[in-house]
């Protein structure tokens, strides 16, 4: 009877811990949500497009829209950020088809062919599809036109592939709906090119038209003002992140809160203001003269800004100098102010300068006052817009811009937000509002011009610097050319010494 007990016991015991290691292979075995591979991972990987809105490296560093969204998420996720930035979009789905990156966030619309195979995130702004031709050329002002042009040329036997659009491009889908109602539409489908490529063949001429986003057309203007509106081709499309489609939801669900969050609490309406509120402006005749001196004056000073630029980027100090005297060291006002940086008398007694006609002398001046202010600003701003409102003051005077950030707080208004502040500069000229400020009357609208302005000169000053370095480094469609540039730290300073710099993965913490 015992030795049957112990049989028993045994066989009960094995079945227990059969089970027991059973169960646990089953656990083990199950799969890992997104996020807890991401997180296990320690690294969240986005793919993106190199240019100047989505992610690119400046004088800081990393920067750009979508990478500093990316950032925020990845610090959210408490993990770190590896940027793979290709330069067209055909290389970003199929790397986050086959896993190699976590997410695309790229400035990418929500198109229905897209939402086939991906998810798409909450929407963070919106663009339309437009024509886009050059100016003093002749414009279409529907479909309708263009195609008519299209056949006319045709009956004429001359070449009527006048419009050339992006492959793999949003645009595509476009195009194929409107030759339903229009069946005569001609295009060319250009498998090499980006948008920024076709744009400069029509702001040199050599193609009649091409297609391009809204945004992407105010802020290639900066660099090709040739460029112009034809028509709009859609109405206002929603911007999302993509990740892929998949039963699990953690990765999206997180997605949903992180956008809700930023919208509550005015942070993304605060990087819009960053990165898009300087294009809503465009004046062709001074943009204009602006490239022309970008070939013309800037070599002959880009050394002088360099040297004396300091903490600032020097292509900003170039884009202020530009605003007060277009790069003319002998530059003269009948209100007394001097030379490249139009220093006021005292100002520059105040800053070591003797002679405001020395661009040396002028430009180190400005530098430093422009330093001061910088410092005086409050540090409830957050420290990427302090140089907005220190350039306020540089225009209009320190007293009348803390006199906006208080008109601003007693209208609702957020007084640390150079969005909110903007707008309230142009009542400084109202006696209905000056009259309750402490330094009264101010000229506010020029101020806010002045802003804005040296925004859209210090954008252009960028594209034109970096646009040749950017084609030599242009990427096919390979996704195994998705790179990263890396941040020079020790790790990056290693790699630099091993000439591999193209093959550095980026990490940011």
């Amino acid at each position: 009877m015992l030795k049957l007990f112990v049989d028993s016991w045994l066989k009960l015991t094995s079945i227990v811990v059969l089970g027991g290691v059973l169960a646990g292979c089953q656990i083990d075995s199950e799969p890992k949500s997104e996020l807890e591979s991401i997180r296990e991972r320690g690294v969240l990987r986005v793919g993106t497009l190199n240019n100047q809105l989505s992610y690119y490296i400046g004088p800081d560093g990393p920067t750009g829209l979508d990478y500093e969204l990316a950032l925020r998420f990845a610090q959210e996720l408490g993990v770190d950020l590896e940027m793979k930035p290709a330069f067209r979009q055909s290389s970003l789905f199929p790397a986050l088809q086959k896993g190699e990156i976590d997410m695309i966030a790229a400035g990418l619309s929500q198109l229905p062919q897209r939402l086939d195979k991906f998810r798409a995130g909450p929407a963070y702004y919106y663009v339309s599809q437009q024509i886009v031709y050059k100016k003093g050329q002749w414009r279409p002002r529907n479909m309708e036109q263009l195609v008519n042009n299209q056949q006319k040329l045709k009956q004429e036997e001359k070449p009527s592939d006048t419009l050339a659009i992006v492959q793999d491009s949003h645009f595509e889908q476009t195009l194929e709906t409107w030759s339903q109602t229009y069946p005569e539409l001609s295009y060319q489908i250009d498998p090499d090119a980006d948008v920024n490529d076709l744009l400069k063949l029509v702001s040199l001429g050599e193609l009649p038209f091409t297609m391009a986003d809204s945004v992407e057309l105010s802020l290639s203007q900066r660099i090709y003002p040739d460029l112009a509106l034809a028509f709009e081709v859609t109405e206002d499309q929603p911007i999302s992140w993509y990740i892929r489609q998949s039963d699990d939801e953690s990765l999206y669900a997180l997605l949903i809160e992180f956008f809700g969050g930023l919208k509550q609490s005015d942070e993304l309406v605060n990087l819009e203001e960053k990165y898009l509120g300087h294009i809503g402006v465009f004046d062709y005749v001074d943009t204009r003269a602006f490239i022309r001196a970008l070939d013309g004056k800037l070599p002959k000073w880009s050394s002088l800004f360099q040297q004396y630029s300091n903490e600032f980027d020097w292509r900003l100090i170039a884009a202020l100098a530009y605003q007060e005297s277009h790069w003319n060291p002998t530059a003269k006002s009948p209100t007394g102010v001097r030379g490249m940086m139009m220093l006021t008398l005292p100002t520059a007694k105040s800053v070591g300068v003797t002679n405001r006609l020395d661009p040396e002398q002028s430009v180190r001046g400005g530098v430093e006052y422009l330093r001061r202010i910088v410092a005086r600003v409050p540090d409830s701003i957050s420290q990427h817009e302090k140089i907005w409102f220190a350039l306020a003051s540089y225009n209009v005077g320190y007293g009348h811009m803390m006199d906006a950030r208080r008109l601003t707080k007693k209208q609702g208004g957020n007084p640390d937000a150079w969005a909110d502040v903007k707008e309230r500069l142009p009542l400084l000229r109202q006696k209905k509002y000056y009259s309750q400020t402490r330094y009264g009357f101010a000229r506010g609208d020029e101020a806010q011009n002045y802003v804005e302005n040296i925004r859209r000169y210090y954008q252009s000053i960028i594209g034109h610097v970096d646009k040749q370095l950017a084609a030599q480094e242009a990427l096919d469609n390979n996704t195994d050319d998705l790179t990263v540039i890396p941040p020079l730290e020790e790790e990056a300073e290693t790699l630099l010494e091993q000439d591999e710099v193209e093959k550095a993965i980026e990490t940011v913490e």
